[in-house]
């Protein structure tokens, strides 16, 4: 691994007296340094610094054959120093699906890798290394790293204090593993519960709650030493339409955007956060060209920079999903992206068509390279500050120290016991004796793990609950359990004293409220745990309790356990309202909802 003086000598000596800020923006006469820097780029350098790109593999120069075939496939390179050779891109995201996350020392080393293949080039500058760690639904890094409740759980629990321990600690963690961009906090007013991309990846609907747990989470992954990155402008919580799959569109007045939309992204910036992630959305409020917020002009530079007061690095979010290729092409995505005012260019489906593109418009003149210019000084403001310029590498020999230790554990184990939420129970069926309900079945879904580590939901219950001195037998049933399916819960409902049901966005009609009906029918209690959405309560007004997690990772599922056993009580409070499965017009429980005993 190269030393810090080999380091500063590729980046050609003028780093050498960089210093980190101690703001967002903070750097001062280091400006002048980073100017230097940008100066002595080539223009095709300069485009390859504003692409955050991905790839397949566990390594950064020896990944696996299945993953060389998938990247000469996807992007025309074997590996990630090839991609970086080839392009000299900024940024680098890892997915788990990519096979980037294997185990916290394999993402050290790779982190390294990545670091050491650019810093070898003429001119090399560190990367940028993100992730999507928002916890909950969405999480790449799974165990033995450390698993949070996702942001609606914390909006549960309602404590700025738990959501800064929770980025603290998150990206201590990130950091230790090389990582030093997280794309979280979301900071999306979630006020339509049949929002199908945002949901309990939202903190609530309440905007001012929203904001002030999306400040305190950017704040702790501030003191770690981790960019923070608010999502998704100008608001993505009120579509019906997933952005991945479609072109969502928001019809919100401007009046009602500044009371609800704006006010999480304000409390980011006044927290300091260090990115903003675009949404592609239509927005015709803000922007009456329909186009995608993320290639608008009078949102981004006119709204976020202009009207909001931002100057940080403004990332899109990714350019292979739908709601940014409907309208123009992908060469068109990017160089739009960065007239509207974008300075990070994220995942490319098309690596090639995207970076060359960028570089024509310079060359014919519809971008300047002096625009660039200005991208790229706020991202090296940004490395600056992470400390990238002096430090890139991790030590590999340390993530065990930090990743995972029993002390983060159990912060997060403390944390979630304060997010579970009662909703209701009747008769006060909670919290079970083992005395008098000791044989126990859990029956239902078994979502797949956000981080492929963690699950299945009702195994993780069963064990918890024996744990605690239950006799309890898990029987997966699916998120749309056939008639046989229930068949066979009701044959095992009937030798036990109570029936425990982790649900998963329940419908009306579904198998799963049809499952859940014929256990009612058995005369054994029931007790629904929604493991998603705390929607799902109002479909099933038969069940004797119903807690809310708002997801399915063991954290979140073993506190539930001990909720139901009685070792610890249910502190959570809605941060969304439950409307009537009958009248959507009328509430069943209302934002800070919520049992306890």
């Amino acid at each position: 691994m190269p030393s810090r003086r080999t380091v500063l000598t590729a980046t050609a000596g003028v780093t050498a007296g960089l210093a980190v800020g101690s703001g967002a923006h903070a750097l001062g006469s280091d400006d002048a340094r980073l100017r230097a820097v940008i100066s002595g780029m080539t223009l095709a350098e300069k485009v390859g610094q504003l692409f955050v790109m991905r790839f397949y593999g566990h390594s950064a120069t020896d990944p696996d054959q299945a993953d060389i075939d998938a990247n000469l496939k996807e992007i025309g390179v074997r590996t990630a120093a090839e991609l970086i050779a080839k392009y000299r891109v900024g940024g680098i995201i890892y997915f788990t699906w990519t096979h980037n996350t294997r185990s916290p020392r394999q993402i050290a080393e790779l982190s390294n890798g990545i670091q050491s293949a650019s810093l070898a080039q003429p001119r090399g500058l560190p990367v940028l290394i993100a992730t999507d760690q928002e916890h909950g639904a969405v999480c790449r890094i799974g165990t033995p790293a450390t698993l949070f409740p996702g942001a609606m759980a914390m909006g549960a629990g309602g404590s700025r204090a738990d959501a800064r321990t929770l980025g603290r600690i998150s990206g201590a963690e990130l950091r230790a593993m090389g990582v030093r961009q997280d794309y979280s906090p979301d900071a999306d007013v979630n006020v339509n519960p049949a929002n199908p991309i945002i949901g309990v990846r939202s903190f609530g609907a309440g905007p001012d709650a929203v904001g002030a747990l999306v400040g305190a989470e950017a704040q702790g992954y501030r003191d770690a030493g981790v960019a923070a990155t608010a999502k998704h402008f100008p608001g993505h919580g009120d579509t019906a339409v997933d952005s991945h799959t479609g072109f969502p569109v928001i019809t919100h007045s401007r009046e009602l955007w500044e009371k609800l939309d704006a006010v999480p992204f304000r409390a980011a910036i006044a927290a300091g956060v260090d990115a903003v992630m675009t949404a592609h959305i239509q927005f015709p409020a803000l922007d009456g060209s329909g186009d995608p917020a993320t290639l608008s002009r009078p949102v981004l530079t006119g709204i976020l920079r202009g009207e909001l007061g931002y100057d940080g690095v403004v990332v899109t979010d990714s350019l292979g999903m739908a709601g940014v290729r409907t309208k123009y092409g992908d060469d068109r995505v990017p160089v739009l992206a960065l007239k509207a005012g974008a300075d990070q260019l994220l995942d490319p489906p098309a690596p090639d068509v995207a970076w060359n593109a960028v570089l024509k418009a310079v060359q014919d003149g519809e971008l300047t390279e002096s625009r660039l210019d200005e991208s790229l000084l706020r991202i090296l403001r940004l490395k600056s500050r992470l400390g990238l310029l002096d430090r890139p590498y991790v030590a590999v020999k340390d993530v065990g120290r930090v990743v995972g230790t029993a002390r983060h554990l159990a912060a997060a184990d403390r944390i979630a016991e304060r997010t579970t939420t009662l909703l209701a129970n009747e008769g006060g069926l909670l919290p079970l004796s083992s005395r008098t309900h000791g044989r126990l079945l859990v029956v239902g879904a078994d979502p797949a793990s956000p981080s492929g580590t963690t699950g299945p939901p009702t195994g993780v219950l069963a064990a918890a609950l024996t744990e605690l001195g239950f006799t309890a037998k898990a029987l997966p049933t699916g998120t749309a359990p056939s008639g046989a399916d229930a068949d066979k819960a009701v044959a095992a409902a009937r030798g036990v004293d109570a029936v425990i049901v982790a649900t998963y966005n329940v419908t009306a009609g579904d198998g799963q409220q049809r499952l859940v009906e014929r256990l009612v029918a058995t005369g054994r209690p029931v007790l629904a745990v929604a493991v998603r959405n705390p929607y799902d309560v109002a479909q099933l007004p038969s069940v004797r309790a119903c807690l809310a997690t708002y997801s399915w990772t063991d954290v979140e599922l073993r506190a539930a356990a001990r909720v139901i056993a009685g070792k610890a009580a249910p502190r959570g409070r809605l941060p969304v309202p439950v409307q009537k499965a009958d009248d959507p017009t009328q509430v069943l429980y209302p934002i800070g909802h919520g049992l306890t005993y």
